[in-house]
């Protein structure tokens, strides 16, 4: 979407439109079975870059954020950073190692930004996303997760995490 005003106005533009009567698109209604609509608890986006270093420099330096999470690749270079202010977090990965995470072959597994959800039950998750392009399988990570990432209609990918503790 090409930028034609400020930020802000152009936000506010694109709230009035989506808010709008005239709005001819399908309301969402769920399809989870048993009603077991999963609580999402924090949104977080992931931002896909060639390099975290200047990202999260941009953060910390300019905007007083703490680094919450650095894990380097095999050869020194960060491959996954986060940096948090507040309730506001952002994460960066790298182009890299999104693909090399990824257990099947997906084109195009990123469009630059993924999202991704802490969950306080993965199963209720599972069964609401059933019939989505699976990204990448239920799975659990070295850093205290179970996830599981699909493609949203729009292309995106966006990833669910429950937390152990």
């Amino acid at each position: 979407m090409a930028r034609t005003g400020s930020g802000s106005r152009t936000a506010g533009l694109m709230a009035r439109t989506l808010l709008t009567e005239s709005d001819t698109r399908p309301a969402y209604t769920s399809c989870v079975p048993n009603n077991r609509t999963p609580v999402l608890k924090k949104l977080t986006p992931v931002l896909v870059v060639d390099r975290e270093e200047p990202c999260v420099s941009f953060w910390t330096e300019r905007f007083g954020f703490a680094v919450t999470n650095q894990v380097p690749g095999p050869n020194g270079p960060l491959v996954f950073a986060s940096v948090e202010a507040g309730a506001v977090e952002v994460m960066y990965q790298t182009r890299a190692s999104v693909k090399a995470d990824l257990t099947e072959a997906v084109p195009s597994p990123c469009n630059g930004v993924a999202l991704f959800i802490a969950v306080d039950d993965l199963d209720a998750v599972e069964a609401a996303v059933a019939g989505a392009p699976i990204v990448k399988p239920r799975h659990t990570t070295f850093y205290g997760s179970t996830e599981i990432y699909v493609r949203e209609p729009g292309g995106f990918m966006v990833g669910f995490a429950e937390f152990t503790s």
